[in-house]
């Protein structure tokens, strides 16, 4: 499995996919700090920590690129069948692949966070946010690209055709931000509303009382949601996004759930599937 790891990590050294990824999170990490010093300057009230786990919903987008096509490039190339045939072994080609894949999203989430602090610290300050929820959402963001990692693996690993994988991966990623951001909304509605009484008289709108929010969850049905924003990934960028998460000791767990429950699935999956 090592050389399998190996030969992975020299091709990823020459992906020119993964060096746009490289590019693409470089360019963000130095426009969102150059971008809120802008607004600080203009008199906004800006922390360093405004935006700067916003770069989860990027990971995620640029990961089922990345994923889908290293791996499709390997049934393209009628790889994956030649190192069958020289002797290694299903799990050990798929395993393989997943560590280089969370590998990459690690890296690209380095280079991130390390340009945003050495441009942002100079221009915004330091955090004023507890160090230890920036640490704790720092290890939810890298459990997130573990957990992506996982699923995106297994999808290109059962799929042989790279352009049907890699479509399959991105709107999987934007089907589950979205799920992530109707929750988010729903969970978001107040249990009151205030009532006004328009006088048509006068043009005024006087406020009467505040009245029961028929959109507000209740109950079984919140815990429910709350469950699902908090385990589905797309729920946790939202809440990486916004810094607002009510259970948040827990998401890493939810994360590392998905990584067991979508890695054991492919792995037995794929040692079943006829590679042609």
């Amino acid at each position: 499995m090592s050389n399998l790891l190996s030969a992975n990590i020299m091709r990823l050294i020459k992906n020119k996919c993964f060096w746009g990824c490289a590019c693409v999170m470089l360019s963000i990490s130095v426009y969102l700090p150059i971008m809120f010093y802008m607004k600080k300057r203009a008199g906004n009230t800006i922390l360093l920590e405004d935006g700067f786990f916003s770069c989860s919903i990027f990971l995620a987008i640029l990961l089922s690129v990345f994923c889908s096509l290293f791996i499709g490039t390997d049934y393209s190339d009628s790889t994956i069948r030649n190192k069958l045939i020289i002797g290694h072994k299903r799990i050990h080609i798929y395993l393989a692949n997943l560590l280089t894949n969370i590998f990459t999203g690690i890296i690209l989430y380095a280079i991130y966070y390390i340009t945003y602090l050495c441009i942002g610290i100079p221009l915004l300050g330091l955090f004023h946010t507890d160090l230890r929820v920036i640490l704790l959402f720092t290890v939810i963001i890298v459990m997130l690209c573990t957990a992506f990692s996982s699923l995106f693996t297994m999808i290109a690993m059962l799929n042989a055709s790279k352009a049907i994988a890699a479509i399959i991966c991105i709107l999987s990623t934007f089907l589950l931000i979205t799920a992530g951001t109707y929750i988010n909304s729903q969970l978001q509605q107040p249990e009151t509303i205030p009532y006004y009484n328009y006088d048509f008289a006068t043009g005024d709108a006087k406020l009467e009382k505040d009245i029961e929010n028929p959109n507000y969850l209740k109950g079984t049905k919140r815990k429910v949601y709350q469950f699902l924003h908090d385990f589905l990934p797309g729920g946790q960028i939202i809440q990486c996004t916004s810094m607002e998460a009510e259970n948040l000791p827990i998401l890493p767990i939810y994360s590392g759930i998905i990584f067991i429950i979508s890695t054991t699935t492919g792995a037995i999956i794929f040692r079943r599937k006829d590679i042609k």
